[in-house]
């Protein structure tokens, strides 16, 4: 009797496939403007769109992959809140903020998403320096965009954490 399963080896290289798309969101959330956790939530969403059509979701995994999708929400939202927060406390009007998110998406469009990551924060300066007519003042108040990117990272990186997590307990439990 052949113990190798043609079902068995296609069900561990699926997982290992949506693992790898969960792994490069994850790598993908140091990178600004990528959209890491909607890539690793469109990973479980055809993880799920298989497993439904094999007749494999119970609804602990409906549940869990519902889970999945509040928290891809709530990421791609959180990012955002924190670095303005953070600049907000040095009172920084939103238009400046507004002008550093355009310049980063912007630039991200044309060149790439690390050009996006150096012209948000320059757009900030840029912005604050015109604004304030002092360097030191628009120095300041870039660096706490840059803190409140850096938490944002971090956070967006627990939050991905915890859907890698979240999905292995349904595929693999």
């Amino acid at each position: 009797m052949d113990p190798f399963s043609w079902e068995l080896f296609g069900q561990a290289l699926f997982d290992a496939i949506t693992l790898f798309v969960l792994l490069a969101g994850l790598v993908g959330l140091l990178v600004p403007i990528f959209p890491g956790l909607t890539i690793m939530w469109i990973g479980t969403l055809i993880y799920a769109i298989i497993q439904a059509a094999n007749e494999n979701m119970t609804w602990v995994d409906w549940t869990l992959f519902g889970f999945i999708t509040l928290l891809m929400i709530g990421g791609n939202i959180i990012d955002n809140i924190i670095i303005a927060k953070h600049v907000r406390e040095k009172d920084v009007p939103w238009s400046s903020i507004l002008l550093a998110f355009a310049a980063g998406i912007i630039v991200s469009l044309i060149f790439t998403p690390l050009g996006g990551m150096v012209a948000a924060p320059a757009g900030l300066f840029l912005a604050e320096w015109r604004r304030l007519k002092d360097r030191n003042n628009a120095f300041a108040n870039t660096k706490a965009w840059m803190t409140g990117f850096g938490w944002a990272i971090a956070a967006k990186m627990g939050i991905g954490v915890v859907m890698i997590l979240l999905w292995m307990l349904w595929a693999w439990v």
